[in-house]
């Protein structure tokens, strides 16, 4: 938790300088946590254990000039996403891609990659440890049917989004979220997070 409290400090700070200074955009939406059906449908392993909804909170970057053509002028995103009922919160960063879809330029796809640093559980603690007590071998087990073990405390985080932009300023945007950590950062326990959401954008600058 104190890694989420220093990402959120972070964000809010980032916030506060794209408001007075820097173009760019505030993020901030509410979020189905640990939804299934997704995760399901494309095999990336959702575990439909953990409750309560997610708040989003985080800035996008302007479009970066200088990278290789086929990577086409991407976004920079950090965010932080707390959990309502104290499951899994993590911080994210990445990159995202705006691609209008309409000749207004008012509907658009934007997808992205990241990373995250969650604090949830990587691995369970062992419940057949010698000498633990009953209220912690407890525990443990039920650990296995409430939370997520994602293997991992770095994860992977692609992301896509569908957007409608009302105005120059604001837009809105049908967001999906998924956290694993792809069998690379380890080789195992892999049982990932999906979340879907509607988040809203306001600029700023520029």
């Amino acid at each position: 938790m104190r890694a989420i409290a220093l990402g959120l400090s972070t964000v809010v700070a980032t916030v506060s300088i794209a408001g007075s200074a820097l173009a760019g955009e505030v993020i901030a939406g509410v979020y189905a946590h640990d939804v299934t059906f997704l995760g399901e449908a494309v095999g990336l392993g959702a575990a439909g254990k953990e409750g309560g909804a997610n708040i989003h909170l985080g800035w996008r970057s302007d479009r970066i000039d200088g990278f290789p053509s086929w990577l086409s002028g991407p976004r920079a995103h950090i965010f932080v996403s707390g959990n309502t009922e104290g499951d899994t919160s993590y911080i994210a960063a990445g990159l995202t891609w705006h691609i209008p879809i309409t000749d207004d330029q008012r509907w658009y796809v934007q997808p992205g990659m990241g990373l995250a640093v969650h604090d949830g559980y990587d691995i369970f603690p062992d419940w057949r440890e010698p000498g633990i007590s009953p209220e912690e071998y407890d525990r443990r087990i039920a650990l296995r049917s409430e939370r997520i073990e994602f293997g991992s405390q770095i994860l992977f985080e692609p992301e896509i989004a569908l957007g409608y932009r009302f105005n120059d300023q604001t837009a809105v945007e049908l967001s999906y979220v998924h956290l694993s950590n792809g069998q690379i950062f380890h080789q195992g326990k892999n049982e990932g997070l999906d979340e879907v959401g509607i988040r809203f954008v306001r600029r700023f600058g520029g």
